[in-house]
């Protein structure tokens, strides 16, 4: 026993010396700038040979790592009770088939970090076990039975879902790589993860080629075996795209986008177009989520296995800088603001942003306050950057993470508009002027959502899908999400002539965007956002100024709204507010009628029925309504040529895809230039315990545009006891340096910057 004790410590002793020696002929290697050759020790990929003597070092002693571990622990013992099962495919999403592999792609990456992390047999014959059935069963597979996909997989009926499963399993491949013999490799490699590999890129150009979220994960997939294979043809394949392809000029997506045409592909590429230089991902923070695994996982594994890219500082460190851009367009509960296509309710709690936030603290310079984020998940990755986040927090070094005002610009350059949020003492803002955002972007430009404390005052709608439920559609995307939740009208902003921005044409909308007036949040009482843009319609200009102003005459900050439309021609134009709750007053009166009729017949106008019509009979018109015990009033600029129409969603609907959600809408016929200028006050509460309402009412008694120029709009907001606010905007220029002098009523003002207040 003694021998043996000596002679397996005089191994481990050697090993040690070795993997020094290596290490170090590696770096030298980085530092001179010559390729370095793929680590051959294993696990590498994401939890690494260090990681795991690291994390044995620490169990025990690291209360968040230890419940996150314990966690997995007891899922995947009760999986292995249950047994093995890999059925043959045959379902969409949410179907049984669909359901267990995925399931089995979760399973199979936990066992695999259970093996290193414990040392426990049991995990690694499971993972080999399982591996092994998919051999056997992938050699046999056709294309997935279902066609509805634009690329079939073979596991699962989209190219995407396989993806998802490589990217998964090849973590649970590097961490047994030295369980299996090498015979067992050689199987798995030959008929399974190459020719899985082969059918995601070159089998599926369509899929693969181009940049876009499915790609990603697409490459990220490829690259990921091919890391663990140490195949260098693959992992070049990831990063550039297959070379030398051309794909059909018509070749259309799921979701109605082209094709890549210009040749840009490979993960280098879908971190150069989508994200701009502040981070923001063009699908918006949804698709941003749901991309940012793949893009990060992928990273940390060619950090991990071949430093000498700089992974984490391509593009000036982009992927990191999107953490930071991802978390702050989440609300006050951590809710991921619904921009284009998004779910409603998806959060930073996804297990998608513990990996982002983890990656983030771990590899980009341990920012304090993504620990505070860390603690509200409650749980961590088990590898490398999660054991950091673990310690981190056990010595208490966390933060708040604050979430301020921001603007976030939009395209490769950050040049293609952006997404503003203002954000003051609950009130949250969501200006959106950004880019179309490939095929799930919404015709929605300018467009504004708004949120106290994380509740939707006026709301975006969001997408049209059940993700996941095969009840609806597949769990796929619903028709509806193309004729209604797209459409401008579904949206708070202008929708001129029943028509949708661009036309409702992709290929339009992806080759124009607005752009940013002024963004100014110096001033902590007054924060403000304008944009502009040219080509919604033929013609017409719009040009939205929107503030948020804390004013101590004002029981919560306020928002006023100044939406300027220009045109060559008389046109009718329908500025919606898309709120929640219960109607309580208004200061005009309308008429309620016995049958419901749509409000027209295309671009959204199907979905919405007409509950109520008035005529706009006051200068100002104004509605308060009572949402989750809160009160709210809307006072906008009217004249008595001004129609006012309550709808809801829910019309041409038969099978209930459709939440049925009011709103009150502003019609204005027959103009050429008109402003929309309205307030927003949030106010008072309601106690149904006590029965008391408190602060009720509007506290606005007037609101007049005193001025309204090319160059400027003047706006008093008169207050129900007498004092007057002047707010003026530059419409023309809006340089911090511009110094403007204009008289308005016979008298002078003079101030300098984009904007004035008082």
């Amino acid at each position: 026993m003694t021998n043996t004790k000596n002679f397996i410590l005089k191994f481990a002793l050697v090993a040690i010396v070795f993997t020094v020696f290596s290490c170090k002929k590696e770096d030298t290697a980085v530092a001179d700038n010559s390729e370095s050759a793929i680590t051959q020790e294993h696990p590498k990929l994401i939890l690494t040979a260090q990681g795991v003597k690291d994390i044995r070092a620490q169990l025990g002693n690291i209360p968040i790592f230890d419940k996150s571990l314990q966690a997995v622990k007891e899922e995947i013992d009760a999986e292995i009770e249950l047994g093995i099962e890999v059925p043959i495919p045959k379902d969409y999403s949410g179907g049984y088939t669909h359901v267990r592999h995925k399931r089995n792609w979760f399973v199979l990456q936990k066992a695999g970090l259970l093996y290193q992390i414990l040392d426990d047999e049991k995990y690694a014959k499971y993972v080999k076990d399982m591996l092994m059935e998919y051999e056997a069963l992938y050699k046999t597979l056709p294309l997935h039975p279902k066609t509805r996909s634009y690329a079939r997989g073979k596991l699962f009926w989209q190219c995407l879902n396989d993806s998802n499963w490589l990217v998964y399993v090849s973590q649970a491949y590097d961490c047994i790589y030295d369980y299996l013999t090498e015979e067992e490799r050689n199987k798995l490699e030959t008929n399974l993860f190459k020719p899985f590999a082969n059918h995601i890129s070159i089998d599926s150009p369509q899929f693969y080629q181009r940049v876009h979220n499915h790609s990603t994960w697409g490459n990220a997939a490829v690259g990921m075996i091919g890391l663990v294979m140490n195949d260098e043809e693959l992992i070049d394949r990831a990063l550039y795209g297959i070379k030398d392809l051309k794909l059909d000029t018509n070749e259309k997506d799921d979701d109605g986008g082209y094709l890549n045409k210009d040749g840009k592909a490979g993960f280098l590429a879908n971190i150069e177009e989508p994200f701009s230089p502040d981070g923001y991902y063009n699908e918006g923070p949804y698709y941003q989520r749901y991309a940012m695994y793949p893009f990060l996982i992928f990273a940390e594994g060619l950090q991990n296995v071949k430093p000498e890219l700089k992974i984490f500082e391509y593009k000036e460190g982009v992927l990191l800088k999107s953490i930071n851009a991802l978390l702050n367009l989440s609300d006050a509960d951590g809710d991921f603001f619904p921009l284009n296509d998004g779910q409603k309710g998806m959060s930073y709690y996804n297990s998608a942003l513990v990996t982002a936030v983890d990656i983030s603290y771990h590899y980009g310079g341990q920012d304090a306050g993504l620990l505070s984020i860390a603690k509200e998940q409650d749980q961590v990755l088990l590898d490398d950057s999660g054991l950091a986040v673990a310690l981190g927090i056990k010595n208490g070094s966390e933060e708040p993470f604050r979430k301020e005002s921001i603007n976030l610009s939009d395209g490769p350059e950050g040049k293609q508009g952006g997404v503003g949020i203002l954000r003051n003492e609950g009130m949250e803002l969501v200006f959106k002027y950004a880019s179309q955002g490939s095929s799930h972007g919404h015709y929605d430009k300018l467009s504004y959502s708004l949120y106290e404390n994380g509740e939707e005052i006026l709301q975006d709608y969001g997408l049209a899908r059940f993700v996941n439920i095969e009840q609806k559609g597949g769990g796929n995307y619903l028709k509806e999400n193309k004729t209604w939740a797209k459409q401008t009208i579904a949206h708070n902003t202008v929708t001129q002539n029943e028509t949708s921005h661009y036309n409702g044409k992709y290929e339009i909308g992806s080759q124009n965007h607005p752009d940013l007036h002024y963004f100014s949040t110096d001033n902590d009482n007054v924060q403000v956002i304008s944009a502009k843009v040219n080509n919604t319609y033929i013609g017409t200009d719009m040009l939205r100024t929107m503030a948020v102003i804390k004013d101590e005459d004002f029981e919560k900050p306020y928002i006023l709204d100044v939406m300027k439309v220009s045109s060559i021609s008389a046109n009718q134009y329908d500025f919606p507010f898309y709120y929640f709750g219960q109607v309580l007053e208004t200061n005009f009166d309308y008429s309620t009628p016995q049958t419901l009729k749509p409000l027209g017949t295309k671009n959204g106008y199907q979905h919405l029925f007409v509950e109520g019509s008035a005529k706009a009979n006051n200068d100002n018109s104004k509605f308060s309504w009572l949402n989750n015990n809160k009160f709210y009033t809307l006072t906008t600029v009217t004249s008595d040529k001004d129609e006012l129409l309550f709808t809801r969603i829910g019309a041409n609907d038969p099978d209930f895809n459709l939440r049925r959600d009011p709103s009150l809408l502003l019609r204005r016929k027959d103009s050429k230039n008109t402003t929309f200028v309205s307030v927003i006050e949030a106010h008072g509460s309601y106690s149904p315990v006590s029965e008391s309402a408190l602060n009720s009412n509007s506290n606005i008694k007037e609101l007049k545009v005193i001025l309204d120029t090319k160059d400027y709009t003047a706006i008093v907001i008169t207050t129900i006891s007498g004092k007057e606010k002047l707010f003026i905007t530059s419409n023309a220029n809006a340089s911090l340096e511009a110094t403007h002098n204009l008289k308005i009523n016979d008298k002078d003002y003079q101030f300098k910057g984009s904007y004035y207040f008082k």
